[in-house]
Parts: C-alpha cells; structure tokens; sequence
C-alpha cells in the first residue's frame, strides 16, 4: 500500500503532489532530516508536513509571500476538517476578509492550552497553564483590545524575581504569536517589547544556623512540610508538590519521567526524617500536598514563605536556594560530586556527553549513605543551634 501510494505521487511546478486520504498520509514516508511537505491535489498550498520523527500535520501555504500555518496534527483534527479549515481560509484571504476574529482572553486561552496539551510535555502544559492563570488575568477582554502596557504592568509585578518575569515574558509571547497565527490578533501586542534580561544565576547558600531557623520556624502545615523535605532531599519544589502514595517505596521516592524537568525517571532514597514528615501513604493517585480545599497540588508558596521569613528572621533566600544548599552541604560532609549530581537527577556535568549512553549505574548505594550522612547533620546542628538558644 505505501508503494502504490508513493507511485502515485506526480511532479507539478517542482513540487510533489498527490491526492491525500487517510492511507495515503498513514504511508508517507519520513525525512532522513528536517521535514517534508506533501501537497494535496485538490486545495491548493493545502499539505502534510511530515518531521523526520514521523510527525504529521495538516498545513495551509497562501499568499504572494508563501505563509505558511498549521491547521493541527493528523489525527487531532480529520482530514475532512482540516480541508474545511483550509478552504475557509484561502476564501477569506481571497475575500480580504481574514480580519482578526473578536475572541476574548479566556477562550483564546483554553483554545491555546488545549493545543498546546498535544504536542508538549505534562510538566511543561501545567507550567505554561499556572503562568497565564496566575500572572495574566485578562478574563474577557478581548485580545484585540489588549495594548502593551496592559501586558508590561503585568510583567512589572513580577519584577522582583527577574527569573519568573522572563519565564513569564517568553510564555505570553509564545501564546499572543499562537493568537496571531490563529488569525485572533492583527499584530501581537508584544511585537515590539523587548525581553527581560537574563538574570544573573543565585549563588545564595543557606548557613547551618539559618537551616536550623528555617527548620523551626517550618511547622506542621503544608508549605512547612514541604520546605523540610525540600532541605532533606535538594528536590525541586514542583516535584515534591506533585508527589502522589504511587511514587513512595519503602525507602526511596520514584518520580516518573513525566514528572521531571529533564524528562527522566528519578529514584532516589529516603530516610527517617524525611518518612515522618510523609507520614501515611495515601492512595496511589492522591497527592501528598493538595491545595486548600482541592485536589491540585499546593501553590501557595508566597503566603507561605512570607510566613516563614516573618517566624525565621531573614527573608533574602529562596525556596530554591535550598536545593543548592543541599548540593553544598552534601559537598562538605565528604560527598562526592557525582553521587550528588544523581540525588539532583543533573543530566549534565559527570553524567553528560557520551557518559550519558554508557554509565548506567544507578548510585543507590552511594545516595542512601550520603542522604544518612546529610540527615545526622542536619540533626546535630538543629540540636547544637536549639542548646545554644
């Protein structure tokens, strides 16, 4: 079937044109590289675009300057549909009638989600889903009445973590060129703005008597639980706040490959302190950090932190500097780097380049001692801070 339907292709004007049906898409072959486009014979700039790793997606070329748009991937829309679409758009463009459509925040918003939910990872989908809920509440405005000073105060309330207002910065101006290609927005309203500079990387290690005052000062509550595990453990926060009954052993905590930033699964050991602070396993699909009232996970950080800087005395650390304290701490009682670099799940350093393909290792040996050795510490000094208060 896949040779009869590339024998069917035809040459027309140097491209290479056939008539698309299901079979036929299901059998167009791959690029070594980049990606391919295959004309449809019937609408014309109407094709499938296949990437060198298979994927297909419905495509539309128009205009005297060649744009191209994608309509969706095969199988997300039909292609009945995507014809419909495309013919809809070439006759508005002939028309001049391809004016932005009135779509307010919110639904150009759940459109642009949704989509985005098909083609990226998980963790990166709920990212992307708290930024534009937390920081860019709109609701329904309409996104062509939006102008860029409405997106820069939003962007200014966020000046005080330079590394958040850049994050944020890149992910409104990817949805708004999304809403432009979508035909919602004449122009984006961020076309002009420039990004945010790089901030510079955190060097902020948390001394042992600030440990200990972070420690005391975190209580039963949840952030509270949270923040000592994150000492414990030198996880990240997004990790933890997602940790289900499912991903706990016995003696070791398990986050799958879609839980993690570099895409990899992550084991790694536990000890007495930090299993008390877990406390009964719930139910395999429920979360041990649930947000007030609700069944997704915690995200009340910065009444929590502000809390906690109120009890502890010093507010100029982060939640993430505790990771890298932990990186440092384990250094100082004797850990070697490449042990520390698995507790963090770091795919770079020791583990990157070809070590990558080759060292398989899982150092579980080596990270249970050293998680030991950084919870005696952890309980000598909150003692010798405690006796000496």
């Amino acid at each position: 079937m896949r040779e009869r339907s590339i024998k069917r292709l035809a040459r027309d004007n140097g491209e290479t044109k056939m008539l698309l049906t299901d079979p036929t898409i299901r059998a167009l072959p791959a690029p070594d590289r980049g990606a391919v486009i295959f004309p449809d014979d019937l609408i014309p700039g109407f094709g499938v675009r296949v990437s060198e790793g298979g994927t297909r997606s419905f495509v539309l070329t128009h205009g005297p300057r060649r744009i191209r748009e994608t309509l969706g991937r095969v199988g997300v829309i039909s292609l009945k549909d995507a014809r419909a679409e495309a013919k809809r758009r070439l006759a508005e463009y002939t028309l001049g009638r391809n004016k932005p459509r009135s779509v307010s925040w919110n639904d150009a918003k759940t459109e642009y989600l949704a989509e985005l939910a098909t083609r990226r990872k998980p963790c990166t989908h709920r990212e992307y889903t708290r930024i534009l809920n937390c920081y860019f509440r709109f609701g329904d405005t309409k996104l062509g009445e939006l102008k860029p000073h409405d997106l820069k105060a939003s962007l200014e309330r966020l000046a005080d973590t330079p590394a958040m207002r850049r994050y944020a910065f890149a992910t409104v101006r990817a949805f708004l060129r999304w809403a432009h290609r979508q035909h919602y927005l004449d122009q984006s309203p961020m076309e002009r703005m420039q990004a945010p500079r790089p901030s510079r990387p955190r060097t902020r290690i948390l001394t042992d008597e600030e440990i200990v005052r972070v420690w005391n000062a975190s209580g039963e509550n949840t952030c509270g639980r949270i923040v000592r595990l994150l000492i414990l453990t030198g996880q990240r926060r997004g990790e933890i706040t997602r940790l289900t009954g499912a991903m706990v052993g016995t003696n070791t905590i398990t986050f799958p490959a879609e839980h993690t930033k570099n895409g990899r699964q992550h084991t790694f050991p536990i000890d007495p302190m930090a299993k008390a602070i877990l406390g009964v396993t719930p139910a395999p699909d429920t979360l041990y950090f649930p947000a007030r009232g609700r069944t997704t996970p915690y995200d009340g950080f910065a009444t929590g932190k502000a809390h906690l800087d109120k009890v502890c005395g010093f507010s100029d650390w982060t939640i993430h500097d505790l990771r890298r304290t932990f990186a440092s701490g384990l250094a100082s009682v004797g850990v070697q780097l490449p042990v520390i670099e698995r507790l963090l799940n770091h795919v770079s350093g020791s583990f990157g380049g070809i070590v990558s393909v080759y060292q398989h290792y899982d150092f579980m040996t080596e990270m249970r001692e050293a998680i030991l050795r950084w919870e005696n510490h952890t309980q000598v000094i909150t003692s010798k801070y405690k006796l000496a208060s």
